[in-house]
């Protein structure tokens, strides 16, 4: 549900290299407190705001490292939880052999599928495909036998602009999860916010495929998702802040005028108005205040607090528990939201899309840059692959 997270590039740091040499990438796996929710538990009579927040909003973890997923599971405050191939690198960054053999395993069954063994192809890259689509399902499995909820599963972002293939590898997604004995009621499609995904969604979703629509950095891309009948956007608030900040020179905002919270409390008052039953879930956080500010790491998240939906990496989630469950306030209503909406409800087409998009600055900046980013990665990792396969 997923900042960019980590780059697919430490993927490769992961499948060549050792886990020490992996911190070149400032990545290094996250170590949760193993005593921080017992020693709550034992010292304080007090809530958190973690515990607290999740009396209104439904929380996912944005982690693919099955143990710190499972520790916070077990508190029961976590349900869903969001991956993509490139969690490969950040949870098994130590080694662990679980991660190794969901590499080997994704290679066999591409190998097996479409080559024979080790037979050659005329067309590597249909295996190649394959074996990344399959990796991601095989950590997707794992998630899901520790979260209740569900779980997100990226197609190729290569993908963006082509709404039948896209189509057509969410199905595929699908079908590998079923043979796993996983129901597709268990796991949300990710899709990019272009107008092309957005369609893919919209016909996934008349086939019962539920559909995640990301890297959403502005209004026009959630009202077209949800006309499309989307299940879900993941908004980035953080990083439409960062596309403010670098554009008016300012260091910092109050969290209640911070440009990303307002555009994501926006997208929530739209839905609610009209009534669609799209999820708001943001995504990817910022101090808004500015990181010198101490303890304005979860910024963003208490000005959302309430919202439908949170994907909230695990280091922001100790945040939380760490804090106290007053310094939560419900800051999303669907009422008061609803109330406040001054949007109409008009219908977008191509063409109407076409026209607003093209003075969508920040939509526009930031979409490019994360498809931009994953891209060129994902190349990264198909290299790799090609290696492995060898």
């Amino acid at each position: 549900m997923v900042s960019f997270r980590m780059t697919l590039a430490m993927t490769a740091c992961l499948l060549t290299s050792t886990p020490k040499s992996c911190a070149a990438f400032g990545t290094q796996a996250f170590v949760p407190s193993t005593s921080r929710f017992a020693a709550r538990n034992a010292n304080s009579l007090k809530a958190s705001a973690l515990e607290e927040l999740a009396k209104t909003t439904t929380l996912s973890i944005d982690s693919g490292d099955l143990d710190v997923v499972e520790e916070f599971a077990k508190s029961g405050l976590i349900t869903d939880a969001t991956t993509n191939p490139l969690f490969v690198s950040q949870a098994g960054s130590n080694g662990d052999k679980r991660y190794e053999d969901m590499v080997y395993d994704a290679i066999m069954y591409a190998k097996e599928a479409l080559g024979g063994g080790d037979a050659d192809l005329p067309d590597p890259q249909a295996e190649l495909n394959l074996a990344i689509d399959k990796l991601a399902v095989n950590l997707g499995a794992k998630l899901s036998a520790l979260v209740p909820g569900r779980v997100s599963t990226e197609v190729d972002i290569r993908l963006s602009y082509d709404t039948d293939a896209s189509v057509n590898r969410a199905r595929r997604i699908i079908a590998m999860y079923e043979e796993m004995g996983i129901d597709k009621s268990r796991i949300l499609i990710k899709l990019a916010g272009t107008w092309e995904g957005i369609q893919a969604a919209a016909i996934l979703e008349k086939e019962g495929i539920n559909c995640n629509i990301t890297l959403v950095f502005s209004f026009l891309q959630a009202a077209a998702a949800a006309q499309a009948g989307a299940y879900l956007i993941s908004p980035f608030p953080g990083r439409i802040l960062d596309w403010y900040k670098s554009k008016n020179g300012k260091e910092g905002y109050h969290p209640t005028a911070d440009p990303g919270v307002l555009t994501v409390k926006r997208m929530y008052a739209y839905f609610r108005k009209y009534d669609y039953k799209t999820i708001c879930m943001p995504a990817s956080w910022r101090p808004s205040r500015g990181a010198a500010v101490e303890g304005s790491d979860v910024d963003e998240i208490l000005a959302l607090a309430g919202v439908d939906e949170m994907t909230i990496p695990p280091p922001l989630l100790e945040s939380l528990m760490a804090r106290d469950a007053s310094e939560v306030t419900k800051e999303c209503d669907s009422e008061t939201d609803a109330a406040t909406c001054l949007d109409p409800d008009f219908t977008l087409t191509k063409e109407t899309w076409d026209q607003y998009w093209a003075v969508d600055a920040c939509g526009q900046d930031k979409l490019k840059e994360g498809i931009d980013a994953f891209t060129a990665e994902t190349e990264k990792l198909r290299d790799i692959m090609i290696e492995k396969f060898a």
